[in-house]
């Protein structure tokens, strides 16, 4: 999973950025102090390797992985290459999710680029700018599908139609997630578009620390939580200054303790990565062994044999079965030879739809 940290300059994505991914890049108070796009790789957070190390005593243990990637600030004019805008937008297209840091905060010594703080109108802002870049897209399909029409007109006029009620809806300001327009068969042309506001996002909403510790009366962040909710988008309350706090103590005790004290059983990026997961419907599954616990990353929805391949290709191609328990159950057992002897192991087949905790061994020939 790639998520790409994206907002106006001086809302506190870099800080965001350190604090999640402890790689120490530049967080200053002027525009564009990040040009080139950062990038930090995390573990994804899951207790159930700890407790399966418990078990196994491997040799070691793998955490799935989020990469983030700290995008510079747009501004507004991005989509016609101010403040290097047209690069910025192309750091973007090359994430799964957008996560928007909002500005929910009130500090006289941080400049705002547009002079005032309004967390709904700095995402109408980019909003803005990531649907110019769009219609620009959209308006070059429709040119290309125009004079592809003349010559296959059956083929390609609901596609042109389509095209041009999603450029109208662009048009009106509205987000191409919300196009409800059902496309016509999939083509070319509509697979590489590869439109900005199509992808998912998360709202982060960035306050101080007061705002945080009252964020359930905080104006700033009720307002994005409002605009999250009516378009269907996650949005998590978050103090980047603390999550820099949280990060710098190394034993998890004083952690937990300092979490608690904000009301929290775990961090924003705890938080954030569980909001990435649930967004782009993924789940994980496990593996375990003297040599080591693992957990990968897959869709909802995979069949055994894809998880298979996520493993190794010719896992995938010799697949005879996937010896499956789950998590909880193989926990209760103590042990997977007590969990056969009980019946708890599954031997399940090519149609089998992984389920998120699944423990699988794989069967292959190759």
């Amino acid at each position: 999973m790639k998520l790409g940290i994206v907002g106006l300059p001086n809302v506190g994505k870099s800080t965001l950025f350190n604090a999640i991914t402890n790689a120490g890049v530049d967080a200053a108070n002027y525009p564009f102090c990040t040009i080139e796009p950062n990038k930090g790789v995390v573990e994804v957070p899951d207790s159930r390797l700890d407790r399966l190390a418990e078990l196994y005593h491997p040799k070691k243990v793998t955490h799935a992985t989020v990469e983030f990637v700290d995008i510079a600030g747009l501004v507004r004019g991005a989509s016609r290459g101010e403040g290097l805008g047209n690069k910025f937008l192309s750091h973007i297209r090359a994430t799964d999710a957008i996560v928007h840091v909002v500005r929910c905060f009130d500090d006289p010594d941080i400049t705002h680029v547009e002079g005032s703080i309004d967390p709904l109108r700095d995402i109408s802002t980019i909003d803005l700018e990531l649907g110019l870049s769009d219609l620009e897209a959209v308006d070059r399909a429709i040119e290309r599908t125009a004079k592809a029409a003349k010559a296959n007109p059956k083929k390609l006029e609901p596609e042109l139609a389509w095209l041009r009620g999603l450029r109208e809806h662009l048009n009106d300001g509205k987000p191409a997630r919300s196009f409800a327009e059902p496309k016509p068969e999939d083509s070319d042309a509509l697979r590489d578009l590869s439109l900005l506001t199509a992808m998912p996002v998360i709202y982060v909403a960035n306050m101080d620390e007061d705002g945080f510790v009252s964020r359930d009366t905080n104006d700033y962040y009720l307002a994005v939580k409002r605009h999250a909710d009516e378009e269907g988008s996650g949005v998590i309350p978050i103090c980047a200054a603390m999550e820099q706090e949280i990060t710098a103590l190394d034993d998890p005790e004083e952690r937990r303790e300092f979490l608690e004290t904000l009301g929290l059983e775990e961090s924003g990026l705890d938080r954030l990565i569980r909001a990435g997961y649930s967004l782009l419907g993924l789940i994980s599954f496990l593996t375990a062994g003297e040599p080591e616990v693992r957990a990968w990353t897959i869709t909802k929805g995979t069949t055994a044999p894809q998880a298979a391949g996520k493993i190794h290709s010719d896992i995938e191609r010799g697949f005879i079965r996937a010896e499956t328990i789950d998590y909880e159950k193989l926990l209760e057992c103590g042990s997977l030879a007590a969990a056969r002897e009980k019946g708890l192991v599954r031997s399940e087949g090519r149609d089998y739809i992984m389920q998120d905790g699944d423990v699988v061994l794989f069967r292959f020939n190759v």
